[in-house]
């Protein structure tokens, strides 16, 4: 039980905090990275934005205006905005009120996000297209700055940064996520400067048009996808941290919840998807970088935290409180009292930030089990989830 236990604690370890200090090492060990193209020459390509708005009315005018707004040459970047199967009126108003400004696919058939996009693809006529949400907004020097790193050849994907808008008062949820996305774009920088990054985030990412790849319309995960698509082809996903989108954290708790487990049943979807990419003999540090980053996040860790618990508990029942293991139950019930005290006072909307991060540690784990559960039973599909946001506060400009 012993070996058992320091082995999940490991496992744990290095995924969250291990990982990170490997990849900053092995970029401080080699030679640094010489960039094959200069990025901050001008570079203003056709460039398509791709809108889904699934029943978005009440935020399309925020981001209508946000995607004019962006400084880039106006005869060169165009507008596509996916309403299909939306019931809102929002086909309606957008040609009502924007008319040739912006181009609509349409529908009263609601076929799913994914297969949406895989029909708005092939309406695309510029070199490179840009996916975002419609409920998030980004900075206006976004495009400019995602669509530079195409100059490399290498480069076949760019990812942007996902922000999460937090107040001060906000839930533990909306902190916790604001915290977790910071760790995750750090991750990402390193992965970029090593290598590649492993999976966009759906918010803002751009692709090579001639690179994309449909895919299944049952993809829970599909900018995750796309972009390992891409990657599992010979080229490199950038990263670039001065493109981003700004978001508002879930409504309620359950709403993140909700959300989470959808994640984390794609992510087990995808791992089974792409197990092509689980051979480092033909894929190398892409494998590293695939399994450290995501496939240990998503199926080994939160397999690993309820074993340690059981297994520590074994323990101490066989070797006594006083023993070593004995300090380590505690720690670990003082951790998940922490964590249970933060759910109790979230759910009564009495927001406490001392215990968010052991709070949204645990809640990520415990939704990465749900998902798995849900995979298995086969409950997801790629049709279109609409979570509900937090309010929006002050709008980009």
């Amino acid at each position: 039980m012993e070996v058992l236990l320091l082995i999940c604690i490991g496992l744990v370890v290095y995924t969250y905090l291990g990982y990170g200090l490997v990849v900053w090492a092995l970029i401080k060990l080699r030679p640094k990275r010489q960039p094959v193209a200069d990025l901050s020459a001008d570079y203003t390509p056709d460039v398509t934005l791709i809108v889904p708005a699934y029943n978005e009315l009440d935020c399309l005018q925020a981001k209508v205006e946000n995607s004019l707004g962006q400084v880039y040459p106006r005869e060169r970047i165009h507008f596509l905005f996916v309403t299909e199967g939306s019931t809102d009126g929002s086909d309606e108003w957008l040609r009502t009120t924007y008319g040739d400004a912006i181009n609509i696919l349409g529908g009263t058939e609601r076929r799913g996000k994914v297969a949406a996009m895989n029909m708005a693809m092939q309406q695309i006529k510029t070199p490179i297209v840009i996916f975002t949400d419609a409920n998030t907004q980004l900075n206006l020097d976004a495009v400019r700055n995602i669509v530079r790193h195409f100059r490399d050849p290498e480069v076949g994907a760019v990812a942007g940064e996902k922000r999460i808008q937090t107040t001060d008062s906000e839930s533990a949820a909306g902190s916790g996520e604001g915290l977790y996305w910071k760790y995750e774009s750090q991750l990402k920088r390193w992965d970029a400067e090593l290598h590649t990054i492993v999976g966009a985030a759906g918010e803002l990412f751009a692709v090579r048009t001639e690179l994309y790849e449909p895919v299944s319309p049952n993809t829970i995960l599909d900018d995750f996808m796309i972009s390992l698509l891409i990657a599992g082809n010979g080229y490199r996903v950038a990263y670039e941290p001065d493109a981003y989108a700004l978001e508002r954290p879930s409504f309620s708790i359950i709403d993140e919840q909700k959300r989470k487990i959808r994640i984390a049943a794609g992510g087990f979807q995808s791992i089974v998807w792409l197990k092509k990419l689980l051979n480092p003999f033909r894929y190398g540090v892409l494998t590293f970088e695939y399994v450290s980053h995501r496939v240990m996040r998503w199926a080994v860790t939160p397999l690993c935290l309820p074993l340690i618990l059981l297994l520590n508990l074994g323990l101490v029942l066989r070797d006594g409180w006083n023993s070593d293991w004995g300090w380590l139950l505690a720690a670990q019930l003082l951790f998940y009292g922490a964590s249970w005290l933060g759910y109790l006072l979230e759910k009564r909307q009495l927001r406490w930030k001392a215990v968010f991060v052991p709070f949204y540690f645990t809640f990520m784990n415990v939704c990465a089990l749900a998902g798995l559960v849900r995979y298995l039973r086969g409950n997801q599909s790629g049709t279109w989830e609409k979570v509900r946001r937090a309010n929006a506060v002050n709008s980009l400009t």
